[in-house]
């Protein structure tokens, strides 16, 4: 029995020291943070605005749309990840079709970046 729990003593030694490193952090932002912070620090600021009063108040549209073409490309970038590092696994037939459907699924990207770059969305005046 004691062969098997030696097994998991890395595992064990690696909870006690993460555990201590985070209360050492923990007890360290309580004992040296400050009290008190600045007026300015605590004041509401969101989306790139100092706040209103009024919550109705007409919102600029660049904000959603960076934030939704941020969004789009960064998701289309992570498909390329698992899609490179099957590619060379799969068989010859299967990886014929799975570069010529990526290649497709670039150029849809690359076309519609164009198009965002041509209508200016991208453009911060």
């Amino acid at each position: 029995m004691n062969a098997f729990l030696l097994q998991y003593l890395p595992i064990v030694i690696f909870l006690g020291l993460s555990s201590v490193i985070g209360l050492v952090f923990y007890i360290a932002s309580a004992v040296f943070a400050p009290t008190a912070p600045d007026p300015e620090k605590l004041s509401s600021y969101e989306c790139g605005f100092n706040a209103f009063d009024d919550a109705r108040m007409k919102f600029d549209v660049r904000f959603y749309l960076v934030s939704i073409l941020f969004i789009i490309f960064d998701l289309e970038v992570a498909f390329l990840f698992p899609w490179a590092v099957t590619l060379m696994k799969l068989p010859h037939e299967t990886g014929i079709y799975a570069f010529w459907s990526m290649f497709t699924f670039l150029l849809v990207l690359t076309v519609g970046f164009a198009y965002e770059w041509k209508k200016g969305a991208l453009e911060w005046e």
